[in-house]
This record gives structure tokens, C-alpha cells and sequence, in this order.
């Protein structure tokens, strides 16, 4: 695969990402829920301080109470990301896209590239405004943070690597899913509803499963203070940004093998 070969797939591919309406609709919905409902939670817990326990001030982590909204934000990247590659399945155009380009694993690449990449950059933006408006929201009644503390830079940094590793888990889930219904169902149930089975789970068994969890490693991730939630075990930073990356690898690994080996 020359690198000519592959920027002139990526070029093609960037093409049909930014004319989508559904994607560009999809970004703008990420932008305005991730940074609109974070600053709406950031004012409530300004106007709810004096209401909270000694506890919960002392285990307030003002990096990600400032990006809450990126939580809600996620369900937009997971359409995005389905959309990235299910799209041409669902018009059958993929087929045209693989006649054009026989090499299926550069097709894949190019999509995955342009995802990637815009994904990491719209995102990190919103991290850093998120976190911006959230402090400004904060000060002068809540304990804020700044991002000259080295730890703080890397919790907002993460949280737009969390959202990029998330859109290519549901590139590699549409990749072998191949419809947008399906591939978002099994986005929404591994964020939201397989949580939500492990907290009826036996104690013993949560404290073993949710660390290993996308969403929990999410929370590891963006945490500035090491304290996720009422988790007692779980992952630093980084170690959580690397098992999640390997998820991520596995799946896309096996949704390209089955790519080139099933008929579009």
C-alpha cells in the first residue's frame, strides 16, 4: 500500500464524512450537549455547594464535574462513528467503494484516518471550553482547577482521546454489524445498559467487572484526582487508556478481517 495510494483514499473518504448531513449534524449535536449540558451542571452545583456534605467536598473533582456533558455528548459520536461506515452498507454504495478500491483494508484505513482525526480534534476543543466555562462557573464558590497543574491538562487532554477511542469502537462495531441500528444498539448497551446489569450484580463481582467497563475506563481516564465514582479499585489513567486502546484494536483487527472476507 503506497502513501499516495492511502492520502488519496483518505481524501476521498474526508469527502464523503464532511457532506454526510447526518455527521454533520451529529458534531453539532456533540458541540452543543457536551459543552451546553456541562456548563448547565457546572451552575447547578455552584447554586447547590452549601447543600453538600463534608464528604462530597472533599472527593469533588473539579475537572470532571466541568465535562459531564461530554458523557451525554458520547451517544452523538457513537452515531457519527456508526455512520462512518454503515452508511454505504445501508445505500450499498460500498460496493461501488470496493470495486474503485479492491484493497478493502485501505478503504477501511482511509475511513478510519478521517474519523480519527476529526473526531480527535472537534473533541479536544470541546474538553478544553467544557473545562474553560465550567471553572469560570465554578470560582469564587467551588474549587476549581487549572490546567498549569500538569495532572489537570491530563485529564482534560484524555477526555477528547476517551471520545476519539470511543468513535472508532463504534467504527469497528458498524464494520462488523453493518447496519446503523444495530451497530448503535450495541454502542448505547456496552456504555449504558451493561453498567447499569453489573450495579445488580453481587459487590464482590462489581468491583471486579466495572473497572473493565468502556465507560469506567472513560471515568479512570479523566479523573484528576484518581477517584472514580465508588469504584475501589480502579485503573489509573493510563492503564485505562491502554486496555481500552486494545479493545478498540481487537475489534477494528476483526472487523477488517471480516471485511475481506464476506461479500459487500
Amino acid at each position: 500500500m503506497s502513501n499516495a495510494n492511502l492520502v488519496s483514499s483518505v481524501r476521498a473518504e474526508w469527502i464523503k464524512f464532511r457532506t454526510v448531513r447526518a455527521t454533520v449534524l451529529g458534531m453539532v449535536t456533540f458541540i452543543v450537549l457536551s459543552i451546553g449540558l456541562s456548563a448547565l451542571v457546572a451552575y447547578l452545583l455552584r447554586t447547590n455547594w452549601s447543600h453538600r456534605s463534608t464528604i462530597e467536598r472533599l472527593t469533588f473533582d473539579p475537572v470532571a464535574n466541568s465535562l459531564v456533558g461530554m458523557f451525554f455528548g458520547q451517544f452523538a459520536i457513537g452515531v457519527i462513528s456508526a455512520l462512518a461506515i454503515t452508511a454505504e452498507y445501508t445505500t450499498t454504495s460500498i460496493r461501488s467503494t470496493f470495486a474503485a478500491v479492491p484493497q478493502r483494508s485501505r478503504v477501511i484505513l482511509a475511513k478510519a484516518i478521517v474519523l480519527l482525526g476529526s473526531v480527535f480534534i472537534v473533541s479536544e476543543v470541546v474538553a478544553f471550553v467544557a473545562f474553560t466555562l465550567g471553572q469560570s462557573i465554578f470560582h469564587g464558590v467551588v474549587p476549581t482547577a487549572s490546567l498549569g497543574n500538569s495532572t489537570v491538562l491530563r485529564a482534560v487532554i484524555m477526555a477528547g482521546i476517551y471520545l476519539t477511542l470511543l468513535g472508532l469502537f463504534g467504527f469497528a462495531l458498524g464494520l462488523l454489524l453493518r447496519t446503523t441500528a444495530a451497530t448503535i444498539s450495541v454502542y448505547v448497551s456496552a456504555l449504558l445498559v451493561i453498567p447499569i446489569i453489573v450495579n445488580f450484580l453481587p459487590t464482590s463481582w462489581q468491583d471486579h467487572m466495572q473497572k473493565w467497563l468502556p465507560s469506567d475506563l472513560g471515568a479512570s481516564m479523566t479523573s484528576s484526582t484518581g477517584q472514580v465514582r465508588n469504584l475501589t479499585n480502579a485503573f489509573t489513567w493510563d492503564i485505562a487508556a491502554l486496555v481500552f486502546a486494545l479493545y478498540v484494536a481487537v475489534l477494528l483487527g476483526v472487523g477488517i478481517a471480516v471485511v475481506n472476507q464476506r461479500d459487500a
